[in-house]
């Protein structure tokens, strides 16, 4: 298993919460399925389906969000409420109020509610307490914030912060292209995205095309800047840097896959290698990440708390 997207939190380190005190610490907030009349539910949920919601590999904690939502159109519940209303109005020889339609309107929703679809949906978390990480797999800072909402629920006075570096990552992939130079460990592929600081915001975007260094420098010296890049780590892992400091897309590449152990015997034992390889690769990477933005922000200079 390896997470796609990353969206990185700093926790002390080393982080002295165990594995089982997270674990009663997250049980009040299992997951529970939705009732008839509740539109969405959230909690934790087992990563191995083996009732334990926190699973530990090599000191390495991975928690799961569960979601459940119902699939309730706004436009069937007014659809439902203006036919209603259309039945009111013939009885009462006048057409409903605001008060009433509002009320008329909650009345369809919890009449439609058992019968609509549900979807469920997971987010996975990691905790790294040796060296003070948590990291969300999640595309937006949005869907992180349910997995923080919940374990900041969970863990009374979570000590967490929000990842800040010295270099933002505009000003610093910027530098990059505008050199023709990627930092050590690292080599900038095909995509690319560079915006003008203008008011009218023009974007140039690079998909799966070669960099010509003379054509992206013109760009940049015409006012743009870099807000998303596409680069390799010590060719074993592609990722999307933004300009928000989220890693996207990533994927591990061969030379990974062929170290994977494949002598395991069954799902379990291929789950904690790969997560085992998956933890300690991404950690190099963030590392070595951080130390080419010039390093972490530190609280007294800046850095935010949750």
């Amino acid at each position: 298993m390896w997470f796609k997207n990353l969206q990185i939190y700093l926790l002390p380190a080393p982080w002295a919460i165990t594995p089982e005190q997270l674990e009663t610490f997250l049980a009040p907030q299992a997951f529970n399925p939705c009732t008839s009349l509740e539109m969405l539910s959230q909690g934790w949920v087992s990563p191995r389906n083996n009732g334990m919601l926190v699973h530990t590999v090599n000191r390495q904690m991975l928690i799961q969000l569960g979601t459940e939502k119902k699939l309730l159109p706004a436009s069937v519940i007014n659809q439902v409420t203006k036919a209603r209303a259309a039945e009111i109005e013939e009885q009462q020889g006048f057409a409903p109020g605001r008060k009433q339609m509002r009320e008329l309107k909650e009345d369809v929703t919890d009449e439609l509610l058992p019968r609509a679809f549900s979807i469920q949906s997971s987010t996975w978390a990691w905790i790294d307490p040796v060296h003070g990480w948590l990291v969300i797999d999640a595309g937006t800072p949005g869907k992180a914030e349910e997995v923080l909402k919940l374990l900041i629920k969970a863990v009374d006075k979570l000590p967490l912060e929000t990842l800040r570096t010295v270099l933002s990552p505009v000003t610093a992939m910027t530098g990059w292209l505008l050199n023709d130079e990627a930092p050590s460990s690292f080599t900038v592929d095909q995509d690319t995205e560079l915006r003008s600081t203008g008011e009218g915001k023009a974007t140039v975007r690079y998909v799966r095309h070669t960099l010509e260094a003379d054509d992206v420098r013109r760009h940049i010296e015409a006012g743009k800047q870099c807000t998303r890049l596409a680069m390799t780590w010590n060719d074993k892992i592609s990722f999307v840097l933004t300009e928000g400091l989220a890693i996207k897309r990533i994927a591990p590449l061969d030379v990974l896959k062929e170290d994977a152990d494949g002598s395991t015997k069954n799902d379990d034992e291929r789950f904690d290698s790969d997560a085992m390889m998956m933890t300690g690769e991404l950690h190099k990477m963030m590392s070595e990440l951080i130390e080419a933005l010039g390093g972490q922000l530190k609280e007294n200079d800046g850095a935010a708390k949750i």
